[in-house]
């Protein structure tokens, strides 16, 4: 009987080091880099005369802001949303998941099944002290699905926004 009083206490105290433990804290864009990237992205587009949807992700891959211009597509909140899910995900710009799918040749096709990804450029990781805290997506710029280099240019804007 002694054995099992002693035991007790010691299995309480070892149940609540287990449940501090399993807490993490990962750090995450806020709403207000969050805005400040798509205002950003949105203008970058602007300047150039082009009506494009903005997307930004936090860490976990969950929509923080998204902006679609008048004029922009109807498509282009959509798939501005899986530039920047891409980005995250990979923690680089989303044109290097399509360069390395196009050298694939559908060999390592399988992540691209995933739900939300694709292999255009447009979306840009967001970067604080090294860990990736979320990411931007552009998309409806001339030519974009042909390869959203001038997508990528305003997300990087965005990011670089996010980032101060």
């Amino acid at each position: 009987m002694r054995t099992v009083v002693l035991l007790v206490p010691l299995l309480a105290a070892a149940a609540v080091d287990c449940r501090a433990a399993v807490v993490a804290n990962e750090p995450s864009i806020s709403a207000d880099a969050a805005l400040a990237a798509a205002h950003a992205a949105l203008e970058a587009c602007r300047k150039d005369g082009q009506k494009v949807a903005v997307s930004v992700v936090d860490a976990s891959g969950r929509l923080k802001a998204q902006v679609r211009d008048d004029g922009a597509a109807p498509h282009t909140s959509e798939h501005s949303f899986r530039k920047a899910y891409t980005a995250l995900t990979y923690h680089e710009p989303s044109a290097a998941i399509g360069k390395r799918a196009a050298q694939a040749k559908g060999l390592t096709i399988g992540p691209l099944l995933l739900p939300n990804m694709t292999t255009a450029a447009g979306g840009v990781p967001v970067k604080a002290d090294g860990a990736t805290i979320g990411a931007v997506g552009v998309s409806g710029t001339p030519g974009s699905a042909g390869g959203g280099e001038h997508d990528a240019k305003c997300a990087a804007a965005g990011a670089e926004a996010a980032s101060k």
